[in-house]
This record gives structure tokens, sequence and C-alpha cells, in this order.
């Protein structure tokens, strides 16, 4: 009987590794080549797609059968001979779990875990269909759906980009990122989130509970924010000591992190402290931008979040709440200056469009944006994929269409160093050599 069960085991280990040597090769014909956003546009490449993986790109057209695949192998053709095919987008700043909405508060405590898992898939689809195979989530109330919704995509169950997630945001109680402000003392007590942390003690157990559930990376709000509940202001909120505990804690346990800001004090502190980038930046001066370039951290302008908070406080219907509004049109009309001032000044500049305040699928008209603050187009495109990648820390796989990295590409059928707003209508996604979308 044990000579039969090893006998099986055996069958079944070469059988497994047989079907383990066929390959599926996605081959694409590109017209026009963008493979590393900053150099040259090439034209008539192809680029080959092993199990996901770019393996080379190549000078012309190569059919099927010059790209030395076996007879077991699976080989797809693409033609995008007439497109112009650059990496996957990359935002670096997304709410992947919702939407903003008038009923948003009421939702908070309407939805359920698996509501909110259920209501990210369907904006994870319109994601990557915009061209977005990679997101970073900087912050969900939810720490489970966030995670299920990562690990889904992961594993090919839901259709989405790939995404980085930091769960819950570290917060001071009553600050932007409690979520619980304006609600009853009961309902508050239920939706308390793990990120809110007072002390220095506090913030490095709120930073390892977030490790502890799977984040991938930390985001703390080292400022107050526009839609947060409250007529707190938008300058700093944690002391300097806890700023240092967050980041401290967050790089001894292999995180990135990056901070929420748009007070100037805050926007410094954060820096000094060892953040790697600054999400929203408004208020930045000469010494952010000092401190931004001897660290080497990034810049997130999120300039479509600040289009998208001024069209609603100035319209009379608008759902915001009164401190909403007030902040709004205070922040939304000077976030064009500041990433023009941070580019003319050589900071690094990451894509992220805060998503979710803006809605699901519309992310590539940040492109635009970037162009209207001083930015090239392909300066503008650059930020959505190699310094996007070099921000996640992702450089090593993601960024370009070059060997070793994950077969993940885009195309068009206008020329976007042209025409930006190209950009805003994909013709061609494709993730880890699969192709979501085609002309």
């Amino acid at each position: 009987m044990l000579n039969t069960i090893k006998y099986a085991v055996f069958t079944a280990a070469i059988l497994h590794a047989g079907l383990a040597t066929a390959a599926d090769y996605a081959v694409i014909h590109a017209g026009r080549l963008l493979a590393e956003p900053g150099g040259a546009v090439v034209q008539n490449r192809t680029v080959v797609i092993k199990d996901g993986v770019v393996e080379r790109v190549a000078d012309g057209f190569l059919d099927g059968s010059a790209i030395g695949a076996n007879a077991d192998d699976t080989v797809t053709v693409h033609d995008l001979k007439n497109m112009f095919v650059m990496p996957g987008f990359i935002d670096g700043h997304v709410h992947i779990l919702s939407e903003s909405n008038p009923r948003g508060r009421l939702q908070r405590v309407e939805m359920s875990e698996g509501d909110l898992a259920m209501a990210g898939a369907g904006f994870a689809r319109k994601t990557l269909m915009a061209g977005f195979t990679t997101v970073r989530d900087v912050g969900a109330g939810s720490s489970d759906a966030i995670f299920a919704l990562r690990d889904g995509i992961a594993k090919g169950d839901v259709i989405g980009p790939r995404i980085f997630a930091s769960g819950s945001t570290i917060s001071v109680t009553g600050g932007h990122g409690d979520g619980t402000q304006g609600y009853r003392d009961d309902v508050a007590e239920l939706l308390h989130q793990s990120g809110v942390c007072d002390g220095v003690g506090d913030c490095r157990k709120a930073v390892r509970e977030q490790v502890r559930r799977g984040a991938d990376h930390i985001k703390l709000t080292a400022t107050a924010g526009v839609l947060s509940n409250t007529a707190a202001g938008l300058e700093q909120q944690f002391f300097e000591d806890e700023l240092k505990a967050i980041i401290d804690s967050s790089h001894a346990m292999g995180r990135k992190v990056t901070a929420h800001a748009h007070g100037v004090n805050g926007i410094n502190a954060a820096l000094r402290a060892g953040v790697d980038s600054i999400e929203h930046g408004t208020y930045l001066d000469n010494e952010s931008i000092r401190l931004f370039k001897r660290n080497g951290a990034f810049l997130v302008p999120t300039l479509l979040a600040g289009e998208t908070v001024v069209e609603w406080a100035e319209d009379p219907e608008s759902f915001l709440l009164p401190p909403q509004r007030a902040k709004a049109l205070q922040v939304g009309p000077i976030m064009h200056d500041m990433a023009r001032r941070a580019h003319e000044g050589g900071v690094k500049i990451a894509f992220g469009t805060d998503t979710g305040v803006s809605k699901h699928g519309d992310n590539a008209r940040e492109f635009a944006l970037l162009v209207n603050a001083g930015l090239t187009p392909m300066e503008a495109i650059r930020s959505a994929t190699i310094m996007s990648a070099e921000n996640l820390g992702m450089s090593n796989v993601l960024g370009t269409i070059t060997a070793g990295k994950f077969g993940d590409i885009v195309a068009v059928d206008g020329d976007p160093l042209s025409d930006i707003t190209e950009l805003e209508d994909i013709d061609f996604v494709m993730k880890q050599g699969i192709a979501y979308k085609a002309p």
C-alpha cells in the first residue's frame, strides 16, 4: 500500500512538472513604443512577454513562430501597429473602497465590510480599464475590506489593478483620518479605527498594528484636511515626537511612510522626521523644497482632488458641510501654483489623484492638470510610471517596458506627447501579460 501511495505522488509530480513547462506568451506589435518614459519613442518594435513578465523588446514585428516558444506554449499576438504603447500607469493616491457622494456619511454606518469590498471591486475594474495597472491605496476606514480586495485581485479572483494598501490611516484622536467626527458617542465607538493614536507609545503600536494586519506601507495625517468634518484649520496635528515615532517604527518594520499634509509646518515637520513622501503639499515653501531634495522625498500633488472639491464648494446644492466648504475654497485654487513651484524647484513628483474624492476611472484627468502646472507631457507620463514605481519602492518590477519587469502595458491611438488628454481615453490595457481591454 505504501509503494502505491509513493508511486501516485511521484506520478503526480511528473505530470505537474510537465504542465509547468508550458508557457503563456503575449506578443505586442507596437507601432510607436515609449518603453522608458523620458527616453526616445521608437517605432516598429515587438514586446515579448512570457508568463506575465517582459522577456525582451525586439526590432521589427516578430511573428509567433519567431519568439522561441515551444509547441505546448500558448502564444497570443496583439496588433498595436497603429498605436502609441507605454508602460501601465501607477496612481499613488487612491481610496479604492469608496467614492464621495451625498450619502457618504450614512454609508459609513450602513455598509458592511463585505459591502465595501464589493464596491471596491467595481471601482477597481473602472480603474484598470482607465489604464492604471497599479495603485497605492492610502487609507481606508476598513482595513479588512481593502486587504481582502488586494488579495482577491492578486489571486485573479477579481479584475483590478495591483494594490499596495496601507490599511487604516494613522491619525490623532479627532484629527483628519479619524472618521468618527460628528457622530454620536455610541456610534463613534463602533466606527473606531485601529490607526487612531495619541502619544509616542500609542503611535508606535498603531503602526505595528497596521503591519500585523497586512499593510504594505503606512499613511499618516501630519495635518488637518479639507474633508474632515471639523473647523480645525489645515495645520500640523501630530507633535514632532509622535511623527518620529510613527516614521521610525514604520521603517523598522520595512515599510515606507507617506504623509497627508497641507499646512507648511506639518509638511516640514514630517520631512524633518524622515517621511518618504508627502501627499497634497498645498502650502509648501522654500524650506519644504530644500527638505524634499535633501531627503529624496516625493511630492504627490493630487491636483484632481483640488479641482474636484472646488467644483463641489461652488455648487449651491453641494453636499459639503460648512467646515468642508470653507476649506475647499481655501485649498483648491492654490494647488496648481504649489505644484509649479515644486517642479521648478526640482522636487521629485509622483502621480496621484486622491481618487475616491473624484470619480474612479477619471484618474487620467490628473495628467492635463500636471501639464497645466508646468510639467511637459513626457514628465507627466514619467510621473505615473518611473517616478511612481520609485515612490513605491518597486522599480525592479514596475515603471518601464524592459526585461524582467511585469508586462503592464497601455496604448492609445493618438500621440499623448502632442495632446496629453489622449490618455483620458485608453484603448488597450494589459496587466501582467493579460489583456483586459483591446481596440
